[in-house]
């Protein structure tokens, strides 16, 4: 599998984890606070903050009734229109461009996702280095031919999808010249738990598909994206706010700073242990070798004495014979005096 690179940054399984925080609507519509998730962000450790481009009239229509209200009594927000939703939760597009700037200060990537080609359009004039296709839109074919045209790297969230879905999702951005692509395990509730992360899947995608595979989790806590990095996942993205406690679309299911700096570590030491398949001591261990256990005198001897069960012990440390040689050494004789303590070897047996 060839290398996918995010401006300057290599995506795969010879690179840390590759972590984006999620901005979504977490803004609380103030740009300062925007701005101040883009420096925690950075502060944390993150390679990405992503933003969500749309308006509530590229979303939906402006319909109070039916199935343009959410009823769910299940959902965080019952209650709300889908146009009222979407018109809380957007980031105004003139916002971009100095949440951007911030975010490239800082040395952090900043892109987004399109929901729609005027969004796209909009992007390309920032050349933003990368897109993301979220779940719900992975149907959204015409927005994924469209965003594949730019050559840029494209990462397309899976929530909900089918086998079928995904491909004909695939093959649209590949037909349509996508280059460069990750696909996202992710599970499509808010918050979501580890029962349903099914993060076994994403070795199946990368056979599927043949490109890098990620996790874009929505559930509490760091362990879902560890069992994610532990099968493969080159690519972690949570959403993220500076206070759960502060309210705002999507922080009931948000990290916080220091849960992000976590996540970071964390996922850089879970990709760190994976290794690769080895036996044996490793170099780290060599030194370790003399815990072991082996054969010792465990009294004064005089040449030809015989070693019995009184006088032979299997004992740390471990410069004598290997245990297995126990029961054969003994009834032997040694060919010379030797004190308390000393190792067991060949040379001293008869």
């Amino acid at each position: 599998m060839k290398s996918i690179h995010i401006a300057n940054r290599t995506i795969g399984n010879k690179q840390t984890p590759f972590v984006i925080a999620e901005m979504s609507g977490n803004h609380n519509q103030s740009l300062d606070r925007a701005l101040e998730i883009v420096e925690a962000a950075a502060q944390a450790g993150a390679h990405a903050i992503k933003l969500q481009t749309y308006t509530a009239d590229t979303m939906t229509l402006a319909v109070n009734e039916g199935e343009f209200f959410i009823n769910d009594e299940q959902s965080l927000w019952k209650g709300n229109s889908l146009y009222d939703l979407y018109n809380l939760a957007h980031t105004p597009w003139e916002w971009h461009a100095p949440i951007m700037q911030r975010a490239d200060e800082l040395g952090i990537f900043c892109f987004s996702s399109p929901f729609d080609e005027t969004a796209v359009d909009f992007l390309e004039g920032l050349d933003v280095p990368a897109y993301k296709i979220a779940s719900f839109e992975i149907n959204h074919l015409p927005l994924i031919r469209k965003v594949a045209a730019t050559g840029k790297p494209m990462i397309i969230s899976t929530g909900m999808a089918t086998v079928a879905e995904i491909d004909d999702a695939v093959r649209t951005a590949r037909e349509a010249g996508c280059k460069d692509l990750v696909l996202l395990k992710c599970t499509s509730t808010y918050p979501a738990t580890p029962e349903n992360s099914n993060v076994l899947t994403i070795p199946h995608l990368r056979e599927l598909y043949d490109c890098e595979v990620g996790l874009s989790d929505h559930t509490m806590g760091i362990g879902a994206a560890i069992a994610a990095v532990a099968h493969g996942a080159t690519v972690i993205e949570k959403h993220f706010t500076l206070s759960r406690a502060a309210g705002g679309v999507d922080s009931a299911f948000s990290m916080e700073p220091h849960e992000l700096s976590s996540l970071v570590m964390e996922t850089t030491r879970a990709w760190q242990s994976l290794g690769k398949i080895v036996y044996g001591p490793c170099e780290a261990e060599n030194k370790s070798l003399i815990y072991r256990r082996s054969l010792y005198i465990s009294v004064d001897m005089v040449a030809g004495d015989v070693l019995t069960s009184e006088n032979l012990r299997c004992i740390r440390p471990g410069l004598g014979l290997a245990p297995k040689f126990y029961d054969s050494m003994l009834g032997k004789r040694i060919n010379r005096d030797v004190k308390r303590g000393t190792p067991l070897t060949l040379e001293i047996v008869c």
